[in-house]
């Protein structure tokens, strides 16, 4: 393994926000942003461009849905098709970035259902994401609303978006990316 290619041995691998998208994107057939939780508000930082790379938006609410499409795309492959899932993070009142807990948790859950149709050769950071939320699936919807962003969410009048950003596997879209704001 090099520099260039960190966790390029492994078909998942995870990272956090724009360094970890720099160092796996071009690795890997797929990026997935794991994102769980609505932006509190619209920032004034430029967003990044995701250039050529193929990526695509995940959160707890679709994560089988994108399991499933990555399946479908290494079926078309005919061969192993990588994944680098890159957390989001979010920004802190004072505008500096925070690892946000919510968007590891979404990020595992991506993991584990990627894991669960047998797409399982894991990194070890993606390993430790994923049993981050197998260990804690029964209280992720609470500790997703409890966090500081589902907390700030509520405290803004947007509660129903938190519940709904908290509901496992309840949609079937996979929203394909061009560019995006990455907090961390």
């Amino acid at each position: 393994m090099s520099d260039n290619q960190p966790q390029g041995f492994y078909q998942v691998r995870f990272d956090w926000g724009v360094a970890g998208f720099q160092a796996l994107a071009a690795g890997a057939d797929v990026v997935v942003i794991a994102d769980a939780l609505p932006a509190l508000q619209q920032s004034t930082e430029p967003t990044t461009p995701l250039g050529a790379h193929r990526v695509i938006l995940a959160g707890l609410h679709n994560r089988t849905a994108v399991a499933r499409w990555v399946l479908d795309r290494q079926a078309e492959k005919g061969d192993r098709f990588s994944v680098a899932v890159i957390a989001a993070g979010d920004r802190r009142a004072d505008g500096t970035g925070r690892w946000a807990v919510e968007d590891l948790l979404a990020a595992g859950a991506v993991v584990d259902a990627l894991t669960d149709l047998g797409i399982d050769h894991c990194s070890p950071e993606a390993a430790a994401a994923s049993a981050a939320f197998v260990g804690l699936k029964q209280a992720a919807k609470h500790l997703v609303g409890a966090s500081e962003t589902g907390q700030a969410l509520a405290a803004a009048g947007r509660r129903d978006e938190v519940q709904a950003a908290c509901r496992l596997d309840d949609r079937d879209d996979v929203p394909a990316l061009g560019e995006f704001h990455f907090a961390v």
